[in-house]
């Protein structure tokens, strides 16, 4: 028809380059505001529902947790292509923008910086009591005894693992597979996160989401490790073949398979040491320091400011990077 230009059949789901950009301009300028409809929440208030009802009707152990996977993915890839395809029969330029809350709301590397810089503040004026709070939102370990110096850490560490969990593999999923693999991604990283406990309750019906976590953050892990290192490469006063050594060296040192990679190549890049004593339910559980064994802890707040400049463009790399592959 004349005049007319045809929308391919998968457009409104397929990785966009523009919304893209859009979606991370957002992130990293608004952040990821807290609502009761947000689509990690409902995702998670989901998960509840649905596992309630497996252990109902006495579906539970591994194969519990792989019909709550199926149905979640299920129930969210529908309901993610449903709206995007409703707003885009309301007109393209609503589609599009359903794309981009969709693509905003899954990725998450703006409001964690800036959670980190209201630790480092609280640090800065004394008010440790604050930084413990705010910190708590961010680690699963007691925060009573951590010092300013700690409280540091653990925003590095948090920042550095969640490149990868909140940023990296988001891109990584959307640009192979739109928002259908991206959704998918997001259930599979929610249920590690709500349900993929080594605890009686869920050391077999959380097994499928912490092993498919694994699996999905398993590439973009180790892609991030190389990032964290071509960024520092290219930085004053960070150490990019450094950041290579000790994320090859100690990724192992972190539990799982992924965390350590980003994290390690971070102390690495920074020549500073992370990690350190962590207690959890008033027992050290471990006091074991991450990066080289000659360089000093992470201390202070030219420290903090460093890795959260790190992480930051780090992000925006990835960012440009996925635009580019992208791009027509």
């Amino acid at each position: 028809m004349g005049g007319q230009v045809a929308i391919p059949i998968g457009w409104p789901l397929a990785p966009d380059a523009f919304a893209l950009a859009a979606a991370v301009a957002i992130d990293f300028s608004a952040g990821d505001p807290e609502y009761p409809f947000h689509p990690v929440r409902l995702i998670g208030r989901s998960l509840n529902v649905v596992e309630a009802g497996l252990r109902r009707i006495g579906v539970q152990g591994y194969g519990g947790g792989i019909a709550l996977f199926i149905l979640l993915a299920a129930i969210w890839i529908a309901a993610v292509s449903l709206v995007v395809w409703a707003a885009t029969a309301a007109g393209s330029w609503c589609g599009w923008a359903a794309h981009v809350f969709v693509l905003y709301s899954f990725i998450a590397l703006g409001d964690l910086l800036r959670h980190g810089r209201d630790i480092e503040r609280a640090v800065a004026i004394g008010a440790l009591q604050d930084a413990r709070r705010r910190v708590s939102k961010l680690v699963g370990r007691d925060t009573e005894p951590m010092d300013g110096a700690a409280c540091r850490r653990a925003a590095v560490e948090s920042l550095s693992e969640n490149l990868t969990d909140g940023f990296t593999s988001p891109l990584f999923w959307y640009v192979i597979g739109g928002l259908p693999l991206l959704t998918l991604f997001k259930v599979v990283s929610t249920m590690d996160s709500m349900i993929g406990y080594k605890t009686p309750q869920y050391l077999r019906f959380g097994w499928c989401g912490a092993r498919l976590d694994d699996v999905m953050n398993f590439v973009p892990a180790r892609v991030t490790w190389l990032l964290v290192a071509a960024v520092a490469a290219g930085l004053p006063a960070y150490s990019g073949r450094k950041a290579l050594r000790v994320g090859l060296e100690q990724h192992a040192l972190l539990p799982g398979p992924n965390a350590g990679w980003s994290e390690a190549a971070v102390a690495g890049a920074l020549g500073r040491r992370l990690v350190g004593p962590i207690w959890l339910n008033g027992r050290l559980v471990t006091d074991r320091w991450l990066g080289d064994p000659a360089d000093p802890p992470l201390e202070d707040a030219r420290d903090y400011e460093r890795a959260s400049r790190l992480v930051a463009i780090g992000g925006i790399t990835a960012a440009v990077a996925a635009i580019a592959m992208l791009l027509p």
